[in-house]
């Protein structure tokens, strides 16, 4: 079989097993776990193959077109090169995990057949994206990966802020897919073309007449997708959906897919410096925003939401100084460690029956409960905060190197400008990562209160999806620094001296900070009162969640929505943490510049449609009506009557008539 053969079956499996699933969830729900798995592991066995065979040598290129347009043609094409094929792998990897970790998961969720097929739905766009070789096609499987996340954001669609958040997700993501399809018009208007070669080779060639223009428009949508500052304030709400949603659309999915876009389409940025500096700048307000925002959250989900932004910001900062192997290699290693943490979450929320770190924190013996997701979830701990030789602290410096690349002047290929910003909002931000992943750490498993509900046993299939993904978060980055130039553009991606030594030092001490803090605050820590403990017997995790959801608070009835005393990211923030914990008041700002005045707008139209333009429809109607009545009210049947008015008429034409002759 050859390899474009083996190319097209990999997203296409995905998608018969959808279709099947939809079909067959209903009629024969005994097939509906297999129709789950399979498709997606056998597209991950594919994808494997796909890489092994492409090597990193030239780029497998097939098309053939989609339908005449009579301008620039559409086609079915294939472009896999050496970014493409290790991305596919990921996407297969944690798509095959979520699917098994979520059959233990929602095993008793009525709506599971559902949610496995969009599942298996979101998967296949994914994959399409990341094969495609022609930017319309591209842009189906982005659109795809929309509608899907509203209806898995959703999920939980009884409770209100299930509802709400997947609206928000859909509305912010499409407000930055506008500009985005823009772009991809006038993009594919300069090059006469949708394919990706041939618009890398007019961009090469210098006939591209408008890149900032259209760097610009893509970076919007870029932004929208991703999680990017402004539009990123869909992702934390976007965590009311199951925690294996959020595995799959905040570790190597949807929010990767617009920095896998730039990465394919970097030259088309590099040839304007003013977007490689807009780039820079919304990487670092982004990436430092976000680090602040997640310090203060207490939702457990919430502050892995916070850390996926800030991570994307990352691999932003990465492209803005034109390095997209640095950028894709931290994609790999944070889909790995990212997907572990959110799963792990899981396990956390189910075996505590809260998402609420200020309950975790007053539970003792919670890790000792659940030893799986406290080792694993300490890898990748330690892998997101970029501690050596865990994954992340290879691909993080691997950003951070590039960055000082640009600054000493060893690169011309970006501006020194965003070389700074990178830089500097990179090692602030590793501070802040190490401090909120060492908070996430000490609240959720070092517990000093009473003794954790019993929620029943985790599935096999949930704690065995945790140590496979731990063993990439753990060992991927020393390998794949090493291998990865070979695939990428050649360049050099091991860690430097320079950044090892300020990265890992910022980290440690950020994370020794929090440390000190979180012990002064224990030991000056008021006693709580406990109060009783909702159990719930059993073990569905999706309930304990869901539940924990509706009711937006702990499993303690004395301490729902308290603040937690033993809380260090409150004494390190100070009077910052309100702010923090609201996210900087960005959905104030845009209730206030676009939510009311659009509603504004809308009871000024309503008011103008009811008052006025009814009023004309009513009258025009009305007059009719009245013109009715008179001349029914005249039909008495006397016919004296008629006579009467007969003459009268009579008497009064020819008293008109005389009148009219004498004045003639």
């Amino acid at each position: 079989m050859t390899t474009t053969t083996l190319a097209v079956l990999v997203p296409l499996l995905p998608f018969l097993g959808a279709v099947a699933g939809l079909l067959l969830g209903r009629t024969a729900p005994g097939f509906v776990r297999p129709l789950a798995v399979l498709p997606t592991l056998t597209s991950l066995v594919l994808a494997a193959l796909v890489a092994v065979r492409q090597g990193g040598d030239a780029a497998v290129d097939a098309a053939t077109e989609l339908t005449p347009t009579g301008s620039v043609p559409i086609e079915l094409a294939l472009h896999i090169d050496g970014f493409a094929a290790p991305v596919a792998v990921l996407v297969g990897l944690v798509a095959s995990c979520v699917q098994i970790y979520s059959t233990g998961y929602l095993r008793d969720d009525p709506r599971y057949p559902s949610y496995a097929a969009l599942v298996s739905l979101f998967t296949s766009a994914m994959l399409l994206v990341v094969y495609s070789g022609d930017l319309m096609v591209l842009l189906v499987g982005w659109e795809v990966m929309g509608i899907c996340s509203y209806f898995l954001v959703g999920h939980y669609w009884e409770t209100p802020q299930a509802r709400a958040a997947s609206l928000k997700a859909f509305l912010v993501t499409k407000l930055g897919d506008v500009p985005f399809l823009i772009g991809l018009f006038a993009l594919a208007t300069d090059a006469g073309s949708f394919r990706v070669t041939r618009i890398l080779g007019t961009v090469a060639s210098g006939g591209l007449d408008h890149p900032t223009l259209i760097a610009l428009l893509l970076l919007a949508g870029v932004a929208g997708k991703s999680a990017q500052f402004p539009l990123h304030t869909w992702l934390p709400d976007a965590m009311a959906g199951p925690t294996p949603v959020s595995a799959l659309i905040h570790a190597a999915t949807m929010v990767a897919a617009g920095v896998y876009f730039i990465a394919r389409l970097l030259p088309v940025f590099e040839a304007s410096q003013a977007a490689m500096v807009v780039m820079a700048v919304m990487a670092a307000v982004t990436m430092a925003g976000s680090a602040l925002a997640a310090l203060a959250q207490d939702d457990i989900k919430r502050v892995l939401a916070y850390s996926t932004i800030g991570q994307l910001g990352y691999m932003t900062g990465a492209l803005a100084v034109a390095d997209r192997g640095a950028a894709v290699f931290h994609l790999l290693s944070h889909g790995a460690f990212k997907a572990l943490l959110f799963l792990a979450a899981g396990v956390i929320i189910h075996a505590a029956g809260t998402n609420s770190l200020a309950a975790m924190s007053r539970m003792r013996n919670l890790r000792d409960r659940i030893p799986d997701a406290y080792w694993t979830m300490t890898v990748a701990l330690l892998a997101l905060a970029a501690i050596p030789p865990f994954s992340g602290f290879f691909s993080k410096e691997a950003v951070l190197g590039v960055a000082e690349h640009v600054v000493t002047g060893h690169t011309e290929h970006a501006p020194a400008a965003a070389g700074w910003i990178v830089l500097v909002a990179g090692l602030v931000t590793a501070v802040l990562t190490a401090a909120y992943a060492m908070r996430l750490w000490l609240l959720a498993f070092r517990g000093r209160g009473t003794e954790a509900p019993d929620h029943g046993r985790q599935p096999l299939t949930m704690t065995v999806v945790l140590w496979v993904l731990a063993v990439p978060s753990l060992a991927l980055g020393g390998f794949a620094f090493r291998v990865l130039p070979d695939w990428f553009d050649g360049r050099d991606l091991g860690p430097t001296l320079t950044t090892s030594v300020l990265g890992t030092g910022l980290a440690v001490a950020g994370g020794i900070v929090t440390y000190a803090a979180w012990r002064h605050t224990t030991a000056h820590a008021a006693r709580v009162p406990l109060g009783a403990v909702a159990a719930h017997p059993g073990g569905d995790a999706a309930r304990v969640e869901a539940e924990a959801i509706a009711t937006h608070e702990p499993a303690y009835g004395d301490i729902a929505h308290a603040p937690d005393p033993a809380d260090p990211g409150r004494l390190l923030l100070g009077p910052l943490h309100r702010h923090a914990a609201a996210g900087f008041h960005l959905d104030a700002v845009y209730t206030a510049l676009f939510v009311r005045p659009v509603r504004a707008g809308a009871s000024l139209v309503r008011f103008l449609d009811r008052e006025v333009v009814e009023t004309y429809v009513r009258g025009a109607g009305a007059l009719p009506r009245w013109l009715g009545t008179a001349v029914r009210r005249s039909q008495t049947g006397n016919v004296q009557t008629y006579v009467s008015a007969l003459l009268a008429g009579t008497v009064v034409l020819a008293v008109a008539v005389v009148l009219v002759a004498t004045g003639a």
